[in-house]
Order: structure tokens, then C-alpha cells, then sequence
């Protein structure tokens, strides 16, 4: 590929990575604008206990100042703090940050922090004193402030500026112990979400654009009916070929350096990829909505894995042949392996939304222990993962009995090849290519009528 071309879609594809997150913030927030406020319009924390031995509970909010902050002085919306005491009258109340900070200077008190983020991130850090405050409600700097028995329901239309809320026993002795929620009742959410989605479109439609460009003639000459497709198969065949023929005169030791060789193509290759992350969501829309899934759009994903196995089989994957993979995404007769896929005519729009990941998890299992890529789990608990790729594995057994006996074993070389070709089948199927399920079959042999001369098929 041309330099400029390899610019243009670099730059696309950044462009649709920034969009596509942003078009996921855009979505989060006008699904939370839209379902996740309660009856009085307020988006509410879960109720947090909390408990200190000082006389204070505080937490600082900053909504911006005169002083040039990068928080914009600009009120977020009515504010709910929702405070039940446990056995004793209970203060709520929110002022002015410095106003608070002379009141408590010299008085031991406990900082919140992360209380707007859920109880399990919630910490807080002691600040100590050894004088008492005078009492809460006998101050007068407070915006406002509830006290009392029970649940206490402090309501505060913000402002810009630096505050602190302050939760004690009403009567000023140490020892805080409550049940705490706060809510935001806000319009910012729906205006920032159409904003942000807004300017995802742009960014979306201009990778695209760079992208289409950047491909140029290379999707020109793979308009052809069958370009990046395979040539007619059998009725039998699934509709994705890979291929590889083990090379007799492989070297015993150019396989120690091989992973270096080929950095350069593994470093194109991770900015090719950006680019298919963006290609094949943009694929499955159109898909939803014609059916079809875009021709140029198809052959440059095409290229991708097939760029992406050539690499594969010289290095890592295979070490079938010591030729150096070619800089292309297009197929190449001479090069000793490929990966091709048939074009669909049409596509079922259904299967879009649910093959990728609920009708392919038993594959994705199966490709887990292949490739040695998995590992699921939660914070503090239970964690599963795993990183010793049994292809990986295979071919270097292969390779190591190269270097002492001078023959790499065939049959070693077929699992290999049949491993990588179950991976492959998925793969395309997850792409959204095609709608037939990938079989649960190596296929170590197999013929194709119209395979390229002088080449050894494997129907995928």
C-alpha cells in the first residue's frame, strides 16, 4: 500500500475508534436520561452506611469559580441529600468550602470521597483535632441544612463555586453513624447526550470517508462477482477457505528470529485492525437495514485476515514457509498461503444482532483453548484466565523437531493447520460474512474443484 493510503486509513480509522466511543457515551447518556431517574426525577446513588468516630462526616463537590477552574462555573441541577441517623437527631447541611473549613479547623473530622460512585468505591481519610465545634444549626453560612430525627431531606439548588456537605450528630457529639443516598435532578444529560452523539456522527462519516478514499483502487480491483470470495465449491463447502502448503526446504533455525522479522507487518497490522473495529459495526447497520453487507467494505476485512494469516503461517502460527509475507492485502497465487471468503448475495438482517456473541459463545470457548486469549472474572472475587496458545504450542513442537531431525512433521503441521482454520471459520463468522454456523470440524484434508494450480487447498 501506498504511504498515503496507509495515512488515510490510519487516520480514518482513529477517527471511527473516537466516533464509536463517543457514539457509546452518547448512547449511555440519553438511555440514562431516559430510564434511570426515580419518581422525582433524580439520579440516586445507592445507600451507603457510614460511620466515623469524629464529630463530622464531609464531602467536597466543586461546581467551578471565579478563579479560572477548568470545571465551568455553572450549577449542575437540585441536589438530594437523603440522611438517616441512627438513634440520635441527625444535621445535614451544605456550604461554602472555606466557610466549612475555618468552622472545622482544629475539629477531628472524616472526608468522603467517591460517595457518587457506589459503596464499594467509597473511602474515607480522618483529619485530625482536639477541639470541639460549636453547634451546626447555630451556624449561619450554610445555603442549606436540615436537622432531626429520622430520615433527613436536604434540597439544594446548586451553584457555581466550592462547597462542602457536612453530615453530624445534631447535638455536636462524636460518633457518626447514618445511612446516606444523594441525587442530582439535571437537564444537562439529554443536551450533552444529542451533543456528543452529534459529534460521533461527524466522525464516523469522516473515517468512513477517509477510509473509502484511503482504499481506493485496491477496492476497484476487488469489485469483481467473486473478488475476496473463493472461486466456485463444492455443495458441500463452507463458504471460507483457508490454505497453507508446508514448505519442504524451510531453514532448521530462521524460525528463532522470525517473530522479530516480522514486526514490521505486526505494527501495520494493529493500525489495519483499528480500522476493521470500525468497518464491521458500521457493516452491521447496513446489514439491519438492506441486508447486504457493503462490497468494498467486505473485501478490505477480507484482506485484513488473509494479511493477517500470511504473517501467521511464516511466524508463530504455522512456521510453514520461510518466504517473507508480502505488504498487501490482496491475494497473491505465488504466496504459499491464503484465506479467502465467498461474498454473500444477501445476509440475514436477525442474525446480525445475535451471532457475534450469543450463537458463537460455544465457539469462543473452543477458540479460548486454541488461542490462549480468555479470562473473565469481577473485583474481589473469582478470576479465570488463560495464555498458553495451543497453536501456538504445536508449532513450535514442529519447528524444534525441524532443527533436530530436518522434517517438520506432517501431521503436526495438519493440526496446526486444522486448529487455525476453525479459528479462522469464526472469525469470518463474527465479521458478520456469512450466516452459515461454522462446523465443529478440524478438517485436516479435504479438495476444491477450483483451487489455484500448484497449491494444497484446505476448505475451511
Amino acid at each position: 500500500m501506498r504511504p498515503w493510503k496507509i495515512v488515510l486509513l490510519v487516520t480514518g480509522a482513529l477517527l471511527g475508534l473516537v466516533g464509536l466511543g463517543l457514539a457509546a457515551a452518547s448512547v449511555t447518556l440519553l438511555w440514562a436520561n431516559a430510564t434511570q431517574r426515580d419518581s422525582a426525577g433524580y439520579y440516586v446513588t445507592a445507600t451507603t452506611r457510614l460511620h466515623t468516630g469524629t464529630y463530622a462526616l464531609t464531602s467536597e463537590a466543586d461546581f467551578g469559580s471565579a478563579s479560572g477552574d477548568w470545571v465551568p462555573a455553572h450549577p449542575i441541577g437540585t441536589v438530594r441529600i437523603r440522611a438517616t441517623g441512627v438513634g440520635t437527631p441527625v444535621f445535614v447541611g451544605v456550604g461554602p468550602r472555606s466557610e466549612v473549613d475555618h468552622w472545622l479547623a482544629g475539629v477531628a473530622h472524616a472526608r468522603v470521597t467517591g460517595l457518587g460512585s457506589g459503596s464499594g468505591s467509597v473511602t474515607t481519610e480522618t483529619v485530625t483535632g482536639q477541639r470541639a465545634p460549636d453547634l451546626p444549626a447555630s451556624q449561619h453560612f450554610w445555603s442549606a441544612a436540615v436537622a432531626g430525627r429520622g430520615t433527613q431531606t436536604l434540597v439544594w439548588p446548586s451553584r457555581g463555586g466550592r462547597w462542602s456537605a457536612v453530615v453530624m450528630n445534631a447535638d455536636g457529639r462524636p460518633g457518626v453513624a447514618v445511612a446516606v443516598d444523594v441525587g442530582v435532578r439535571t437537564g444537562l444529560l439529554l443536551p450533552i447526550g444529542l451533543g456528543v452523539g452529534g459529534v460521533a456522527v461527524l466522525l464516523l462519516a469522516g473515517g468512513v470517508l477517509l477510509v473509502v478514499v484511503g482504499l481506493g483502487g485496491d477496492l476497484a480491483a476487488g469489485s469483481t462477482p467473486n473478488a475476496g470470495g473463493v472461486p466456485p465449491t463444492a455443495a458441500d463447502a463452507y463458504p471460507v477457505l483457508l490454505d497453507g502448503q508446508l514448505d519442504p526446504r524451510t531453514s532448521r533455525w530462521l524460525w528463532l528470529v522470525k517473530w522479530l522479522l516480522v514486526v514490521p507487518h505486526l505494527v501495520v497490522l494493529a493500525l489495519l485492525w483499528i480500522v476493521v473495529a470500525v468497518t464491521t459495526p458500521l457493516a452491521g447497520i447496513v446489514i439491519l437495514v438492506a441486508g447486504r453487507y457493503p462490497r468494498p467494505l467486505f473485501d478490505f476485512n477480507v484482506g485484513v485476515f488473509r494479511w493477517t494469516w500470511r504473517v501467521g503461517f511464516y511466524a508463530i502460527d504455522a512456521f510453514g514457509t520461510d518466504r517473507y509475507p508480502p505488504f498487501s492485502l490482496a491475494a497473491d497465487p505465488t504466496y504459499p498461503a491464503d484465506f479467502t471468503v465467498a461474498y454473500p448475495q444477501h445476509l440475514s438482517r436477525g442474525l446480525v444482532l445475535v451471532k457475534w456473541w450469543l450463537l458463537a459463545l460455544p465457539h469462543y470457548l473452543v477458540v479460548a483453548v486454541f488461542v490462549g486469549g480468555f479470562g473473565f472474572g469481577w473485583p474481589e472475587g473469582t478470576r479465570v484466565a488463560g495464555g498458553i496458545s495451543l497453536i501456538a504450542l504445536l508449532a513450535l513442537i514442529g519447528v524444534v523437531t525441524l532443527s533436530v531431525r530436518g522434517r517438520y512433521p506432517e501431521s503436526v503441521f495438519d493440526l496446526v493447520m486444522g486448529l487455525n482454520r476453525w479459528c479462522f471459520r469464526v472469525l469470518a463468522y463474527v465479521a458478520l460474512m456469512r450466516d452459515e454456523y461454522p462446523p465443529f470440524r478440524l478438517d485436516t484434508g479435504g479438495t476444491d474443484p477450483g483451487h489455484r494450480p500448484g497449491r494444497t487447498p484446505s476448505l475451511a
